[in-house]
């Protein structure tokens, strides 16, 4: 466990390197602070020495002393200052490169790990949990060591003042230290589940936004707001519990170090009056003393942020375990593709259900164009996932002129596809941006020429700025037909050699369907087509209707049988 630990922190390591020069400028400035903390003391001891001379037997220069304290005083003040400075600026940077590097996992990770969590769940990784971890380690983690620095030269010079009272004072500080562990475990268990309640809240808010029109519609605005407050009520109780005991740590500490101190100064004044001990050594002793209250505290404190980091690690460290997709770049190049496709053998099953593919037999030619047909759940997308490697199945091998595309990388295998799927997903920004998504340099005439085939180009004229008009949060400015539209005609601006339409047409009306369908012809017949449709019209452009069934293709409908398919005309 300690093993796999440590090779969860080194994940983090190349992110942390290249501000290795400003955390140890921080490191640095925290040395001298721990060392003008202990050295004032001394200087202090050394000054009201002949100050507390019952009958001084000669003068001695307290200008030199005052000017070494002023200087010393100078000196602390500018660590402060470039301890803030340094930690702030590096946390900036580091949450920066922290949550770039996390996303970049996140974006890796195949769609089944999305399956199963709650995208305000994934978001509290990129946002909380990414911050909490970076200003730990710029901030919290730092200051260890020049706490531990002081902590240990306070202890060591009191008992060079006197032995007997330094080793008693040695005693005193594991009883702190033991209280410190025993609050910190609470503060441990509140901050793991204030994470996951915060996460919660994200969801929930997440969710209701996303449904809002149904909210509305259902006039559910008071439950919903009901539920959102609840969490929030939640999340106020634990983080008012946590902060309570995180708030006590260091405070509690210094008091009971303070406590300590004053019992020992008394045991020290004591041998002042027996002459055992001279004035300005108590002097120095006491502020020795408080000077050990303060690494002390610091330490507390640590440890109670510490618990709080600890979780949002434990989550990071769980998400970047989850294997990733392969490299896009990893596997040979696919390249003069044919369109020629096989599915041989194919069985998959999603986890904790039963097998919705059992060894799936299915040849489609190059340039063939074939509708899918089959009743809700027959596994007609996750064969379009599977030929995407959306999904990799468990047993089987899926071919692509003859090559099996478990063996090419993501990149050569998505580029000749074009996949259009039945959710409609655009981005916020223009018809032109998202049109020209996956071919950034595309000319305006190009672009217009795909809109004209899918129907677009019409109304997308009519609108005020046309094709530089922002079309909201996937595409909420616009009909569900004309979002439907822009999603196939950006797939075919892609011009893909293979192209896989999930119930592209889902949402267009009769009429529009019937224009796109006429315009799309010629297109299609350069290309391998496969049609997901459980629309009777679109069959007319397929060479041949393959029924999806018992999780095998069992039934293949030739050109004659298709008429089955096909509305009632009438006489």
């Amino acid at each position: 466990m300690q093993r796999m630990r440590s090779n969860n922190v080194r994940k983090f390591l190349p992110y942390i390197v290249p501000y290795r020069w400003s955390l140890a400028g921080t490191v640095l400035c925290l040395l001298t602070q721990s060392t003008t903390a202990l050295t004032i003391p001394w200087f202090a001891g050394k000054l009201a020495e002949p100050l507390l001379r019952v009958a001084p037997e000669a003068q001695t220069p307290l200008a030199p002393f005052i000017l070494l304290l002023l200087g010393l005083c100078a000196l602390q003040a500018l660590s402060n200052f470039g301890i803030f400075y340094l930690v702030s600026h590096t946390a900036e940077y580091l949450v920066t490169d922290l949550r770039a590097y996390v996303y970049d996992h996140l974006q890796a990770l195949p769609l089944s790990f999305y399956h199963e969590r709650r995208q305000g769940e994934v978001l509290a990784l990129l946002t909380r949990d990414v911050e909490v971890l970076s200003w730990f380690i710029s901030g919290s983690l730092l200051s260890v060591l020049p706490s531990l620095v002081t902590f240990g030269g306070a202890l060591v010079l009191m008992t060079h003042i006197d032995i007997a009272l330094g080793l008693l004072t040695m005693v005193w500080v594991p009883l702190c230290f033991l209280l410190v562990k025993i609050l910190g475990r609470r503060v441990r268990s509140l901050a793991q589940q204030l994470a996951r309640e915060q996460a919660m809240a994200m969801a929930i808010a997440e969710d209701h936004l996303r449904l809002l029109p149904v909210i509305k519609a259902f006039t559910c605005e008071a439950q919903a707001s009901a539920h959102y407050r609840a969490q929030l009520t939640c999340i106020v109780d634990l983080a008012l519990r946590q902060m309570r005991l995180r708030s006590s740590l260091g405070p509690l500490s210094q008091f009971l170090m303070a406590l300590g101190i004053l019992l020992l100064v008394g045991l020290a004044g004591q041998k002042v009056l027996a002459g055992t001990l001279a004035p300005h050594a108590l002097l120095s002793f006491f502020l020795y003393g408080l000077v050990l209250t303060r690494p002390m505290s610091t330490l507390a404190t640590t440890y109670g942020q510490w618990a709080q980091a600890r979780g949002a690690v434990s989550r990071l460290m769980a998400t970047l375990q989850v294997a990733p997709e392969p490299l896009a770049t990893a596997g040979r190049e696919l390249s003069d593709v044919k369109g020629a496709i096989e599915f041989r053998g194919v069985h998959f099953a999603y986890p904790g259900r039963q097998a919705i593919l059992h060894a799936v037999q299915w040849r489609i030619a190059a340039g063939e164009t074939v509708a899918l047909i089959g009743v809700n759940g027959a596994g007609k997308s996750t064969l379009a996932h599977l030929l995407v490697r959306f999904l990799t199945p468990q047993q089987g091998h899926i071919f692509i002129d003859g090559i099996d595309i478990a063996t090419v990388s993501l990149v050569s295998l998505r580029r000749h596809i074009g996949f259009v799927s039945q959710r409609t997903l655009l981005m916020h920004g223009t018809i032109r941006e998202n049109l020209a998504y996956g071919k950034p340099h595309a000319t305006q005439a190009e672009i217009e020429a795909v809109a004209k085939v899918v129907g677009a180009h019409d109304f997308i004229r009519q609108l005020p700025n046309g094709y530089a008009t922002g079309i909201g949060d996937n595409g909420v400015k616009l009909s569900g037909g004309q979002q439907q539209r822009l999603c196939l005609a950006r797939v075919l601006l892609k011009d893909p050699p293979i192209l896989i339409l999930d119930e592209a047409t889902a949402l267009y009306d009769p009429e529009g369907e019937q224009e796109m369908l006429r315009a799309c012809y010629d297109w299609l017949q350069q290309r391998t087509v496969i049609i997901i449709t459980h629309h009777p019209a679109t069959l007319a452009l397929a060479d041949r209707v393959v029924r999806l069934a018992q999780g095998g293709v069992y039934d293949v409908l030739s050109p004659h049988d298709r008429n089955a398919f096909m509305p009632y005309a009438g006489p």
